[in-house]
């Protein structure tokens, strides 16, 4: 047999070759599973990625924008991601303890602004009850005047069991 002679990097160089081949094997038949290895269940190695909710906030906020939110979080955590609500906010009109549904916008409204710098009467924020409302109060609506107003009221009082008409 013929006496061979390799140099010192030479043999490093083979070692360094052998143990990334060792390395890459070890790999490949790790992520190919093998016989003697039972499989871990999905639920147990990978923990599924939390559901995220993605709402739109808009209106009396600080910074209006889109929102990723975890699933079951409510109306309340949208506005409080954004920073909160403005002091013009009119929180009354918002129900805070509804769920986030993903895709949705959540409007922030602002008080209404009074006519006449304050002075004036503004018409009720609100609903009006058509049990109750007077001409007035219908004439007050957005698009309702009081010829309008005047029809509403007649077609109420042929309702029956009606509470009371003006």
């Amino acid at each position: 047999m013929p006496d061979v002679q390799l140099s010192r990097r030479a043999l490093v160089l083979g070692a360094v070759a052998l143990a990334l081949a060792f390395a890459l094997a070890s790999r490949l038949l790790r992520d190919a599973g093998t016989a003697y290895e039972a499989p871990a269940p999905a639920a147990a190695t990978r923990r599924a990625p939390a559901q995220l909710l993605v709402v739109h906030v808009v209106g009396a906020v600080r910074r209006a924008g889109l929102y990723r939110l975890p699933a079951g979080s409510r109306i309340a955590d949208a506005v409080a991601r954004a920073g909160g609500a403005t002091r013009r906010a009119d929180l009354a009109l918002v129900n805070l303890a509804a769920p986030v549904a993903d895709g949705t916008q959540i409007v922030v409204p602002a008080r209404a602004a009074r006519a006449g710098g304050g002075n004036a009467a503004a018409p009720a924020a609100g609903p009006v009850h058509l049990n109750t409302a007077t001409l007035e109060d219908l004439d007050a609506l957005p698009g309702v005047g009081p010829v309008t107003a005047q029809k509403i009221l007649d077609s109420m009082r042929r309702v029956v069991g009606c509470a009371r008409v003006t």
